[in-house]
């Protein structure tokens, strides 16, 4: 008995000593690397004999070093927003509209970059979403009911009136491109649409288009709004597809039509995009063919893109400066986008008596409530940037996953 006691005392005693011994060894590593970091740091010049010394002995932890310095500087440029000047801006664009001339079936891809211009924050920008949760600020959430079509919005309505543009491919769920006034068929909204709730228990699921932002009640995995079907009385969902979540939705999202699109495509033309989402959806790509049967790239966006050594063409300039450069360079006019004329009034529909108080986002006034309104409202300060409710429930998620890393 004696000697089972002593041989498990002794087996923890060794284990506790092992442990010891790693945890002195990581700190020694650590207080290397922190004297190495700080000899680097310093002028060649000021090197002491000692330093050279200390160098030499750990050339592992100094190509280490300098292996994670290249790659923050390198992360670092590619977060740089870079402009083409004015003369090589239009050089590039009036390249960009002899491809569309000749492109049979133009398939258009858009990020956050063309609603900024809306006052909607991208992603990545320098002042954008995940940039700013990176540094550690806290962003708040508002509605988008202010926020309207931009001029890239409506160009890209008017190159598809003009039958030059087959399909929009869009990651936005601001809903824009539908009040531009884009046909449903011709737009594959791949992460939902902010004014549409469904009942996905209904066969086929119902669609129900609001003029207000559905989603003030829902997050990542819990899609419910709080309103019910009116005839199955099931509860409905938004059709916002978070990160981390994979989009099953026939529409708004129609993958099916962005795939059948991609395949047909002989030029896709991204705006506004990072692509670092859209890269992982390989049906979009084509990049089972070979490099010279895949349709040709076009890329408009002012940070890098790990689809740059792809394209054709490259244009470094904001979309709504791009795209009022290649109207004209095709001879089209510029379309301004009309409230009278945006078609949710009439896709819209009302909610029942009951459910009027079932949300409390401002919703869409046609011009003549507006009007009203501007009338009869005191004068007010500078107003917030809009940003939708998908952003607000985006915020707390990834900060806490970012404290707990």
């Amino acid at each position: 008995m004696d000697v089972h006691i002593n041989s498990g005392s002794s087996a923890r005693a060794e284990r506790k000593e092992q442990e010891k011994a790693k945890i002195i060894q990581r700190e020694k590593q650590r207080q290397t690397i922190k004297t190495i970091s700080k000899i680097l740091q310093k002028c060649e010049s000021e090197w002491t004999q000692e330093d050279q010394s200390m160098l030499q002995s750990h050339q592992d932890t100094v190509q280490e070093l300098s292996r994670r310095q290249n790659r923050r500087h390198l992360l670092k440029r590619k977060q740089e927003e870079v402009f083409d000047d004015a003369e090589n801006l239009k050089t590039k664009v009036k390249q960009l509209a002899e491809a569309v001339q000749l492109a049979k079936h133009l398939v258009i891809y858009t990020g956050a970059g063309i609603s900024t211009a809306a006052s909607i924050p991208d992603y990545r920008g320098p002042n954008g979403v995940w940039t700013q949760l990176q540094k550690g600020r806290s962003v708040s959430s508002s509605d988008l009911s202010q926020a309207e079509p931009t001029l890239t919005h409506m160009c890209i309505w008017m190159l598809h009136k003009m039958k030059m543009v087959q399909h929009v491919v869009s990651q936005n769920c601001d809903g824009l491109h539908l009040r531009s006034g884009l046909p449903r068929h011709a737009l594959s909204e791949l992460h939902g649409n902010m004014f549409i709730e469904v009942c996905d228990s209904c066969s086929p699921p119902r669609e129900f288009i609001r003029l207000f932002d559905v989603t003030e009640r829902t997050a990542l995995h819990r899609h419910g709004t709080g309103r019910l079907c009116p005839y199955c009385r099931a509860e409905l969902r938004d059709t916002i597809v978070h990160f981390g979540e994979r989009g099953t939705l026939e529409q708004p999202l129609n993958w099916k039509g962005a795939a059948e699109a991609a395949q047909q495509a002989d030029l896709i033309l991204c705006l506004g995009s990072s692509l670092k989402v859209l890269k992982k959806y390989s049906c979009l790509w084509c990049m089972n063919r070979p490099a010279n049967k895949r349709p040709k790239l076009y890329i408009v966006n002012l940070q890098w893109t790990p689809k740059d050594n792809l394209a054709t063409l490259k244009i470094h300039g904001k979309c709504d400066a791009v795209m009022a450069l290649l109207m004209e360079e095709l001879a089209l006019e510029v379309p301004v986008y009309s409230r009278l004329q945006d078609p949710i009034f009439s896709l819209a529909k009302p909610l029942s008596p009951q459910e009027q108080k079932s949300h409390t986002r401002k919703e869409i006034a046609p011009s003549s409530a507006l009007e009203d309104v501007s009338q009869s409202a005191p004068p007010q300060g500078d107003s917030p940037a809009v940003q939708g409710g998908w952003f607000g429930r985006g915020y707390s998620k990834g900060r806490r996953k970012k404290k707990s890393s």
